[in-house]
């Protein structure tokens, strides 16, 4: 029996990781700011599919959230042999509307706990000679789309970059780039979603299943949809300045208001 921890475990793609690893057999550390919320997902979890579900209330925006989580990652007599970072959340505005701190907050979700989350668990990873990381980013990764799509390119870059680093450890890393995905994300951020096509939204299970299937298959970097990997191929043969502008006007026609 393997055991997963989840990041943002309680809603989107976090739950929809644990439910299909739940499904699978493998133990879970489900890690969340909202301990109500978890408890019940770890019971469901646990009554439906018979694994141990172990709870830990965490908030990744704070050094004692991210350093309980990373000592939870680096205790070598209940090994974690597969991370999903997923917490994460956006800010409501463009460049200057949002507050510093607001930026800041989120800077420190999305790439200082990614940072030290990872390598907590990859360091106990190595020594073992297996296990797997999948850090959760999203194809904003790929557009000049402000703080946001900055963060997740870092998420993006460092993964790859560590991916190489521990070839031949027995140890995989991949970035997740999911597009729209109907989860509680932009009503968190008080953001719309009324103008963005149906054709455009992902279906978390999905999302999560095509991520296990591609990290099994050893890819460092997964866009878990035809339509997406088209639009990102498109975007590669756009000039830079040119898809910056493009990406803005996007943004506010289809993008959430």
């Amino acid at each position: 029996m393997t055991t997963a921890l989840i990041t943002g475990s309680t809603a989107g793609i976090g739950a929809a990781f644990a439910r299909r690893l739940a499904a699978d057999g493998h133990d879970l550390v489900l890690v969340a700011r909202d301990t109500g919320r978890l408890r019940e997902q770890a019971t469901e979890l646990h009554d439906r599919h018979g694994i141990e579900a172990e709870v830990l209330t965490a908030d990744l925006a704070d050094d004692k959230g991210i350093e309980s989580v990373a000592d939870r990652l680096g205790d070598r007599k209940n090994p974690v042999d597969l991370l999903v970072n997923n917490a994460g959340f956006g800010n409501k505005g463009r460049y200057l509307e949002v507050p510093m701190t607001d930026e800041l907050r989120m800077l420190k979700v999305h790439c200082e706990a990614v940072l030290r989350l990872t390598s907590a668990a990859v360091e106990a990873m190595r020594e073992r000679g297996r296990g797997g990381v999948v850090n959760v980013a999203s194809t904003a990764a790929f557009v000049p789309r402000g703080t946001y799509g900055a963060s997740k390119a870092w998420v993006v870059q460092f993964t790859q970059g560590a991916a190489v680093d521990l070839a031949g450890h027995g140890v995989r890393l991949m970035a997740l780039c999911p597009g729209f995905v109907r989860t509680e994300f932009h009503e968190r951020a008080g953001m719309g979603t009324d103008n963005i096509p149906n054709w455009m939204w992902l279906d978390a299970d999905k999302v999560a299943a095509t991520a296990l299937t591609d990290l099994a298959r050893g890819k460092t970097l997964s866009i878990p949809d035809p339509r997406y990997k088209a639009l990102m191929g498109a975007a590669k043969l756009v000039p830079r300045g040119l898809l910056g502008g493009l990406s803005s006007r996007t943004g506010r026609k289809y993008g959430p208001r």
